[in-house]
């Protein structure tokens, strides 16, 4: 039995040997939020307003997010971070622009019994590049998640994700454990000193895209969605060291500053992840402690990692050149 991912960032911060927690940093980050949460620029309305993402009342969008989710991860290769691109965007985006595309060529994307069973040819043209030339990287893993989410999918839920989601009658932690434990491609887990660990990336933002797409409403309802944590990824930690809330021991960079490809369970892969868990949920205790405290006053329901995991990858794309300086951590896995 893994720890829940909060437990599990406690863990790895508690036992970490190649990275650095920093409280002022923290608390840097927890005030940025802040004054993000005032300015309503965070808030789950942003999820229907981007182009490439469907409206709550589109017929398809829980089967559209699931499928995305089930793909969303590994967009770059290690010649060449932007290379994969469709419709002119990359990484994630371009995943959507691809699933969007094939389903306006009527490819029946969102379909469990079609993908469960997509050809690899079919699926090449869905993927398929600007260029015409370029691979979306992992694509034989892409493969094999559609097969197996909806193969189970077929067998155990009526083919529809959305009979998950019922099952779990408006608890995140009721979803996320189904999810992990129906589909086994989502099951992000790692043996860390002495505990198994759970990250959870795309199980955890599969219940942050329902959420944020029904603005909290009908199936997006939640009634436990503080058990939902940040979204590790390799990109956010980038933001998280710009603030200086965390902080990579010399010996880690220099194997960050080398491009090296290290393998998914790394304990060096598995520290930086961990560690961003950590540094979300405690920037997020602060701020519920300022309004527990009347020190501020904002809309609980916004206060969750959902929309801190938001605000700081959207923040890592938006300042880019300025963040690149700082040496990410690279692994090959469908897990992130």
């Amino acid at each position: 039995m893994a720890l829940s991912p909060r437990e599990s960032g406690e863990h790895i911060v508690k036992n970490a040997k190649f990275v650095t927690v920093i409280p002022e940093g923290i608390e840097r980050l927890a005030n940025e939020v802040v004054s993000r949460l005032k300015s309503g620029e965070l808030d789950p309305k942003n999820f229907s307003q981007n182009d490439v993402h469907p409206k709550c009342d589109d017929a398809h969008a829980i089967e559209w997010i699931f499928v995305v989710d089930t793909l969303n991860f590994c967009f770059w290769t290690p010649n060449d971070y932007t290379k994969y691109k469709v419709d002119g965007y990359t990484g994630y985006f371009a995943l959507c622009a691809a699933i969007n595309r094939a389903m306006l060529e009527g490819i029946d994307i969102t379909n469990a019994a079609y993908y469960s069973k997509i050809d690899v040819d079919t699926l090449r043209k869905v993927f398929r590049s600007d260029d015409g030339v370029t691979s979306v990287p992992l694509f034989e893993k892409r493969l094999s998640c559609f097969h197996e989410v909806g193969t189970r999918l077929l067998e155990n839920w009526q083919g529809k994700f959305e009979n998950v989601i019922r099952a779990a009658n408006n608890s995140a932690e009721r979803l996320l454990q189904l999810v992990v434990s129906e589909f086994p491609c989502f099951r992000d887990e790692a043996d860390f000193e002495g505990k198994r660990v759970s990250l959870y990336k795309r199980a955890q933002i599969l219940i942050g895209d329902i959420w944020s797409c029904f603005e909290g409403k009908g199936l997006g309802k939640f009634n436990n969605l503080e058990k939902i944590t940040m979204f590790a990824d390799y990109r956010v930690p980038q933001v998280l060291i710009h603030f200086g809330s965390l902080v990579y021991k010399p010996e880690l960079l220099e194997v960050l500053n080398k491009d090296t490809i290290l393998e998914n369970g790394d304990p060096r892969e598995v520290e930086i992840r961990g560690a961003s868990i950590y540094i979300v949920e405690q920037a997020k205790d602060i701020i519920l402690k300022k309004m527990a405290d009347k020190e501020l006053e904002l809309n609980k329901e916004h206060v969750n990692s959902i929309l801190i995991d938001h605000f700081l990858w959207d923040y890592r794309r938006k300042h880019a050149d300025e963040l690149e300086h700082i040496p990410f951590h690279k692994v090959l896995s469908v897990y992130y």
